[in-house]
């Protein structure tokens, strides 16, 4: 799955609210709910890289992904200026 589709999907449950939804539960615990998985999940991103296995690295990978893309829209922020930050600093790294 993409990050686009990904994001959409987040978008569609945090306006929809639907009862069994995840997303739509982190979102109704609010910003510091969010915020708080999105610091769990990269501290276990960080245990799994330090015991060197790759196989849970990219689960928890997986999971800090999700949760800060929960992070983004719940901020009204696409991923897309995300990636235009990382063009705009690799434009500048490599016109200097």
């Amino acid at each position: 799955m993409d990050t686009e589709k990904l994001y959409k999907i987040i978008e569609e449950r945090k306006n929809s609210l639907p009862e069994n939804s995840y997303i739509a539960s982190l979102n109704k615990q609010g910003l510091s709910k969010i915020a708080q998985k999105v610091g769990e999940e990269a501290v276990e991103v960080v245990l799994a890289a330090k015991d060197n296995n790759k196989e849970e690295v990219v689960r928890e990978v997986a999971d800090l992904w999700f949760h800060t893309l929960v992070l983004l829209s719940y901020l009204d922020i696409s991923p897309s200026k995300v990636f235009d930050e990382l063009e705009r600093r690799h434009e500048n790294k490599t016109n200097k």
